[in-house]
């Protein structure tokens, strides 16, 4: 087996309130080898989105530990349920942002931020502003926005949960087709059983909270996916034993 590019070890979390505290996340364990695509499934209350926020160190964890690779603090992008857009920033400005931050001379954050247009399908929208884009198109903004520095780990929640059904479903084969593009190391929240299945290496199931792993289930379908892998026998069974995972 590869080499996990992350190792989480009885991680919980707990948020204290007056009633004593609430306990989001149980003695959580899992590893995530490099360049997989992992969906993180369960009920509302689970902890899902708990835990994709410690691991971008946006909020602490009570117990336990997490490591990348050898301890070395990787680069991290992350895609919210919402774009998040800068409603004043063009879309390539909205994409170069995090260059901008780290002061990367303009000429190569513009060449870069062309590169990831090109990726996420939006040529022909570069000096378009958030107000004149479709949900879809935010969100592809925010994923190039996510990828522009080149990250060891993205984070994504629920990133597509705002869209309608048929945009949803366009967007799964978009982000299937940027991660084989960039083979990146991906962990998703979702709600779905169908997302998870079609975009995932592995999926994680959470228990109500406190969230604990009750199932941790290889998705065996073959790469590319396309639609059509929806509709095969062995797509309907594997969405059988996540639905019996999470009822």
């Amino acid at each position: 087996m590869p080499t996990p590019i992350l190792t989480i070890r009885n991680l919980s979390a707990i948020f204290q309130n007056e009633n004593g505290g609430l306990h989001a996340l149980d003695n959580i364990t899992f590893n995530v080898r490099a360049r997989e695509f992992v969906c993180v499934l369960g009920p509302s209350g689970s902890g899902k989105t708990t835990l994709l926020r410690i691991l971008a160190g946006l909020i602490p964890l009570t117990s336990g530990s997490f490591t990348f690779g050898h301890g070395e603090q990787p680069s991290i992008g992350m895609v919210f349920q919402q774009a998040t857009l800068m409603p004043w920033r063009t879309v390539t400005e909205n994409i170069k942002l995090p260059l901008e931050v780290k002061k990367i001379y303009e000429a190569t954050a513009r060449k870069k931020a062309n590169e990831m247009v090109e990726l996420v399908g939006l040529q022909g929208f570069e000096d378009s502003l958030p107000r004149d884009l479709s949900g879809g198109m935010a969100q592809r903004v925010a994923i190039a926005r996510a990828l522009i520095h080149d990250p060891d780990l993205l984070l994504l929640d629920e990133p597509f949960a705002s869209l309608d059904a048929l945009t949803r479903e366009r967007m799964w084969t978009e982000l299937s087709r940027i991660w084989q593009a960039r083979q990146k190391t991906v962990i998703m929240v979702t709600h779905s059983i169908n997302e998870s299945l079609f975009l995932a290496d592995r999926v994680l199931v959470l228990t109500q909270r406190p969230g604990k792993i009750k199932m941790d289930m290889a998705v065996d379908l073959p790469r590319p996916r396309n639609d059509d892998i929806r509709y095969t026998s062995h797509f309907g069974k594997l969405a059988r034993k996540l639905r019996a995972a999470i009822e």
